[in-house]
């Protein structure tokens, strides 16, 4: 019989090399692999993990990097006073972002479980797990509402005329004011009369819109006069949703494995298109006025707690905190994955893609300001739509192939929606975990995919702007904090930091940089809290241009918000009231307590406190306990050797009989022994 040993049991084999025969031969295998023995490699097999690193912060960078940052971001700024809105934005970032995001990225990759699975780390916080599926679920059905906006952009770029560069069309108003200049030679006659007409009535308007914003709102929203009005279904809006839809569903088809594959394109192609429209935004006459705009703050909004709620959400929907992707994504890591470099790169990326779509935003509403002869905060509508209404207007009417290029572009920053998806899924998975749901796991996302698109529908019609505003003010803003902020208290607090800093650096072979343990300990939760705080005392109801929102309408907003994070105390509740205990006390603490399964999800990664007796267990450093009960099995074998000196009774059984090896005696098959030793015949 060969007796192998790896290479660290050798530093304590001479504790329990008495009870072995003269027979036995040691090896030394210093790459943790015996002869015979399948190697194990840190990967996932049931599960699945990114093909390679790369894939994951491309696909990290997509979910932080999207339409947040060249849609959201810029209106944000545009209705909080331009720099105003910069300082607390970068505060924000610096002690919640950054941190919060290195905090869910380390705890999906320690565990391999989503944003349902992680809480056995205090079961009765699972509802934050379900209050993180209800934000995604929002956020997935309005956010590709946006998306299929940008597709339909794209389609109709691809016409002789671009259909929103004069103002001559049905859905114009006397009011309107092309910003481009005179038509160009193939145009026709009456487009070249149109425009020189708006030249010559444009000193005698008093009000003046671009034709881009009125074929935004006239036409490819038609907006109705009030939420509570839906109006017809806009057809072409509803077949770029389900086009959407479609193309949302092929990436994930494999799961991570397919939708890896394609953040190679998604998550490179639009900086490349952003850098163009940077450097033609800025040659743009008049482009200096927005960008001042955009740099100099307007200090009095400093002290209004609505801009740094605007801020904190902000950091929270473009970096995806409190959504459960970011947890989704890391647990496909391996295990000794360098998340917190990955949380730096992903987030720094994050914010200078904001700032430098702002300046692109800004530099082309300088430009439309300076043709209207208005200020630049006058320009155009503080909605959503400002992306949709600035970019275009710097293309030229003849520009058919920069255009579409572009349009399809913005569409590809929607790969946050890749994230969303796969977030609903995974829990779904992960919370089933047999074996005949992870094999369908391409239907659950078939049906997760069919249920988002007939809930968007609504927002398809000409009421849709209205509800796409109200869900994006209330069911994605300040529940995302308050998520967060239960989730640090949880992990810091419940399971407490130093076991959390020990985990990571088990993960990670160093513990969290100083700062961010007290960021995720102190200060993190206190900013959130204050922000909240001075938020409710603000408060301040939602508005879209002139059109104030009913008050019935803030109410759905608010039971919008409310749904998510009212998860966390229902099923706290639940989970006490069915936990084992004859008291509330006892239930509570068993409620509390870390699940056993709690811990890294591969056998061989389960090192210390998380190691298990069996042969599974690879833990190859026996702890203080182990080496005591390694001196009495040694005790022991040598009562039963006697004094004859007889060597080891082996117990056959049926295999080791077929196999001609012999059983290990009890001595042998102490855990210390069990779990380090490997038998080969």
């Amino acid at each position: 019989m060969t007796l192998c040993l790896r290479y660290n049991d050798v530093l304590w084999f001479n504790k329990v090399q008495g009870i072995m025969s003269q027979s036995v031969c040691v090896c030394v295998i210093q790459n943790g692999a015996v002869p015979g023995e399948q190697v194990k490699k840190d990967e996932n097999s049931r599960r699945g993990n990114w093909g390679n690193q790369i894939e994951f912060v491309l696909t990290s960078v997509g979910y932080a990097v999207g339409l947040g940052n060249v849609w959201r971001f810029p209106y944000l700024c545009y209705r909080n006073g331009g720099g105003a809105f910069m300082f607390p934005y970068f505060i924000m970032l610096v002690f919640c972002g950054i941190p919060l995001f290195f905090l869910e990225l380390s705890f999906g990759q320690f565990t391999s479980l989503g944003c349902l699975g992680v809480w056995k780390v205090s079961p009765m916080f699972k509802g934050v797990g379900y209050g993180m599926m209800v934000v995604s679920t929002y956020i997935g059905i309005y956010y590709n509402v946006v998306i299929c906006i940008a597709i339909y952009y794209f389609f109709m770029s691809m016409t002789n005329l671009l259909p929103w560069t004069y103002c001559n069309n049905p859905w114009n108003t006397p009011d309107c004011s092309g910003v481009v200049g005179t038509a160009h030679t193939n145009a026709t006659l009456a487009n070249v009369s149109a425009a020189l007409s708006a030249v010559t009535n444009m000193a005698n308007r008093t009000k003046r819109t671009s034709p881009s914003e009125e074929y935004w709102r006239n036409y490819v929203l038609n907006v109705s006069d009030g939420i509570g009005n839906f109006g017809e279904v806009r057809l072409p809006i509803l077949g770029c949703l389900a086009i959407s839809w479609v193309v949302v569903f092929l990436c994930l088809i494999r799961g991570v494995k397919s939708s890896g594959k394609v953040v190679y394109f998604t998550a490179t192609f639009p900086y490349v298109v952003l850098t163009i429209l940077f450097v033609r935004g800025i040659t743009l006459e008049g482009a200096i006025s927005g960008i001042k705009y955009y740099l100099t703050p307007q200090w009095q909004k400093i002290l209004d707690a609505k801009v740094w709620g605007d801020a904190a959400s902000q950091i929270f929907y473009s970096l995806g905190c409190a959504w459960g992707g970011l947890i989704t994504m890391a647990s496909y890591n391996k295990f000794h994955n360098n998340c917190f470099r990955d949380s730096i790169i992903i987030s720094v990326t994050n914010c200078a893609t904001s700032v430098y779509a702002g300046f692109v935003i800004f530099s082309i509403l300088g430009f439309m300001a300076h043709h209207l002869g208005v200020d630049v905060s006058q320009v155009a509508d503080h909605g959503p739509g400002l992306a949709f209404v600035a970019y275009p207007e710097v293309t030229p009417p003849t520009l058919h192939v920069t255009l579409p290029t572009f349009i399809f572009s913005l569409s590809t920053w929607g790969k946050t929606q890749f994230c969303l998806l796969e977030t609903l899924v995974t829990a779904i998975v992960d919370e089933i975990g047999t074996d005949w749901i992870i094999r369908r796991k391409t239907f659950i996302t078939l049906g997760v995919a069919i249920v988002g698109f007939l809930l968007g529908v609504p927002l398809t019609t000409r009421a849709g702007i209205y509800w796409l505003l109200l869900m994006d003010n209330y069911a994605a803003s300040f529940s995302l904090v308050i998520i967060s902020c239960i989730m640090c208290i949880c992990i810091m607090y419940v399971y407490g930091h130093r076991n959390y800093f020990k985990d990571v650096e088990m993960m990670l072979g160093f513990p969290p940089p100083a700062f961010f343990r007290i960021c995720w300990r102190f200060i993190s939760p206190l900013i959130i809290s204050f922000i909240l705080i001075f938020t409710v005392i603000q408060y301040k109801p939602i508005t879209y241009n002139d059109y104030v929102f009913p008050d019935w309408s803030l109410v759905i907003g608010f039971c919008m918000a409310l749904s998510s994070v009212v998860c966390i105390p229902i099923y706290s509740i639940f989970k006490i009231l069915t936990s084992k205990g004859s008291t509330f006390s006892e239930r509570l603490k068993n409620a509390l307590r870390p699940d056993p399964d709690w811990g890294p999800a591969l056998p061989e990664h389960r090192l210390g406190r998380y190691a298990s007796p069996g042969p599974e267990g690879m833990d190859m450093r026996p702890t203080t306990g182990e080496l005591e009960e390694g001196r009495e099995a040694e005790k022991e074998h040598k009562d039963e050797m006697g004094s004859n000196g007889s060597t080891l009774k082996p117990t056959p059984t049926s295999q080791t009989q077929s196999q001609g090896v012999p059983q290990p005696s009890k001595a042998m098959r102490s855990p210390v022994i069990r779990r380090n030793i490997f038998i080969i015949a």
